[in-house]
């Protein structure tokens, strides 16, 4: 009997001595993995506590890491390590994605991203948040800016090349009083939340923003009723629907943010 009593003695102390070394193990691993210089740390930072890096990157030179994972490097900062999500957004303008000669940054994909960053490194503009990305921004290259720039058959109005070699971005053109004016006839079509494009009889693509003031009525396509004598104010949600199909419409733009969008009847 006492023999017994040892014997689940023993078993139960090495039962217990080898739970504390496995949770001591276990301790080991995460506290190296959190102060180690590997992306776990980093990742605890970003997404876990929403403490990562904030702010605008112009200038920069995207590479790439790791799947979902890039670092801008900006000249005279340190390198900044950040990762993409599903709502990040990525315009290219020949390299990640699009045509180097186009006016009109390209809507691109992450894995567009993911193979260009991966070949070299991709002059581009980011934006921040929490260590995670919401816009980053192909810059374009100086011969294709000054190239648009002197397009005088870029569209119906002066403004149409006014986007020259600067390498800003529309926004940016905008906030300085540099976007676009005129009005175009043409097809109308989403980009992204807010931004459009309409193309003009040569087939050429005009960039536009929507405001709060931006005045839009259907005909039947984006609202209201095709058969109506008159056109019928829309909302912005169903600008969006139709324009994802495609819906011709008379475009009227001031500093690159269209004031009146009116459907062709």
């Amino acid at each position: 009997m006492m023999n017994r009593h040892l014997r689940k003695a023993v078993v139960a102390t090495a039962v217990i001595t080898a739970g504390l070394l496995m949770t001591a193990c276990q301790n080991d691993d995460v506290e190296d993995g959190a102060s180690g210089t590997g992306g776990t740390g980093v990742e605890a930072s970003a997404a876990g506590n929403a403490k990562g890096v904030s702010g605008s990157f112009k200038n920069g030179k995207v590479t790439y890491l790791a799947p979902g994972k890039y670092i801008v490097s900006v000249p005279g900062k340190d390198d900044q390590q950040f990762f993409v999500a599903d709502d990040t957004e990525v315009y290219g303008a020949g390299t990640v994605c699009g045509e180097a000669g186009a006016k009109v940054d390209a809507p691109c994909t992450l894995d567009q991203l993911e193979a260009a960053a991966k070949k070299d490194a991709v002059g581009a503009d980011v934006e921040m948040k929490n260590g995670v990305a919401t816009l980053v921004t192909e810059r374009r290259a100086a011969q294709q800016g000054a190239d648009s720039g002197s397009d005088s058959d870029s569209g119906s109005d002066s403004g149409s090349g006014s986007d020259s070699g600067s390498g800003e971005t529309a926004v940016e053109g905008i906030d300085k009083g540099k976007g676009v004016n005129g009005t175009w006839f043409g097809n109308v079509s989403y980009l992204a939340p807010g931004k459009y494009t309409v193309s003009d009889t040569k087939g050429i693509e005009q960039a536009f923003f929507l405001s709060e003031e931006t005045e839009i009525w259907g005909a039947g396509d984006i609202c209201g009723d095709a058969a109506g004598q008159s056109a019928t104010e829309c909302t912005e949600a169903e600008l969006e629907k139709a324009a994802k199909k495609g819906v011709g419409a008379e475009v009227t733009i001031s500093n690159g943010i269209a004031t009146r969008i009116t459907e062709d009847h």
